[in-house]
């Protein structure tokens, strides 16, 4: 239990952090503090990857494990009259997930919090509301922000096109449910928590193992993709979610999901062997899926040639891309499935 609240503690501040797609220095800042309290050597690359190195015995060898530090949300397309901004999706977002409630603006020089609107409910056939009561899907252009700003004030903030929408801190807490935890943005705070656990267990591994903390995996992987295009890998890992639906053969237990084929391609068959050899000798059981509509750093890497072997370990998720509800056994067992990997990898 004790283990269980550190790890609800790590992902529940990590939640709280902003970080979309490309504006996730306050994770960042974060990270390289938690890094540097364990003493291990970190540092943020030019493509804004947040990066820790544990030594291996072979220096001649690498791998790296990910967790992507970016969330979803949206961005400004326009600042109307009288505080009214309106957005567009950033990642895989969808205004009816969110449902009306605050969203924090994050400009330039402040962040102003407004509350995602949809318009009044009580109205009739007149007011364009009335079709999303009874027929037509609810879409980004369907909704707006009130700030109750001016256009001047907002300008002021550095709320401008292209500034970052995201769950407003207000409403962004995790909640504990017996053993599960849910929240905004698991996808994939609960990955980065692994990264920082094994960050703290990985003490002299085989080989050298590059955490990465990656950034902007929602709009494209792009961080994983300028990483491993620069550093010769002998196999990347990524952790992620793992959408629990009626068509995917996944329990919602405390065992982790191993992919086999996602959207971008299929997982290398060897690599994975490995992962399952390695969660037996952690005493782990691993659940095996084949999944559409989905993609990681570990297979769009992969699929561009960027390294030869790819993997993506998993924990299953409901509501993902929304308020996501995940076991912290399935989180923890991540963590033990990797560290026994990179225990058992040979230095030859």
């Amino acid at each position: 239990m004790l283990e269980f609240d550190r790890l609800f503690q790590t992902i529940e501040e990590l939640v709280m952090l902003h970080s979309p797609s490309g504006v996730e220095s306050e994770i960042n800042d974060r990270l390289m503090e938690k890094f540097a309290a364990l003493g291990v050597k970190a540092w943020i690359d030019r493509a804004d990857n947040a990066i820790a190195l544990i030594p291996g015995r072979n220096p001649q060898r690498s791998i790296a494990i990910t967790a992507h530090k970016d969330e979803i949300g949206a961005l400004v397309k326009t600042i109307g009259e009288k505080g009214r901004v309106e957005v567009r999706k950033l990642g895989g977002a969808f205004p009816w997930v969110y449902g009306e409630g605050v969203v924090d603006l994050l400009g330039d020089k402040q962040t102003i919090s407004g509350i995602l609107s949809f318009g009044s409910r009580h109205v009739s056939h007149e007011s364009p509301q009335k079709a999303q009561q009874e027929k037509t899907p609810l879409t980004w252009e369907n909704a707006w922000i009130e700030t109750k700003c001016s256009a001047e004030e907002l300008a002021e903030a550095g709320i401008r096109p292209g500034t970052r929408m995201v769950v407003g801190k207000h409403r962004k807490r995790p909640l504990r449910m017996k053993d599960w935890i849910a929240s905004y943005t698991l996808d994939n705070k609960a990955s980065v928590a692994i990264l920082l656990a094994l960050a703290q267990c990985l003490k002299e591994p085989a080989v050298n193992v590059y955490l990465v903390a990656s950034a902007k995996e929602e709009v494209g992987a792009i961080g994983a993709l300028y990483f491993s295009q620069r550093q010769q890998l002998d196999a990347l890992i990524a952790l992620e979610i793992c959408p629990l639906a009626a068509e995917y053969p996944i329990e919602d237990n405390e065992n982790p999901v191993l992919l086999v084929q996602d959207s971008y391609g299929v997982y290398d068959e060897g690599l994975n062997g490995e992962l399952r050899t390695a969660a037996s000798a952690a005493g782990v059981e691993v659940q095996l899926a084949v999944i559409s509509g989905f993609g990681s750093d570990a297979s769009i890497a992969m699929k561009f040639g960027h390294v030869a072997r790819a993997a993506c370990l998993s924990f299953p998720t409901q509501n993902t891309h929304g308020f996501e509800i995940a076991r912290l056994g399935a989180i923890g067992n991540c963590a033990r499935i990797l560290k026994a990997y990179c225990e058992q990898l040979s230095d030859d």
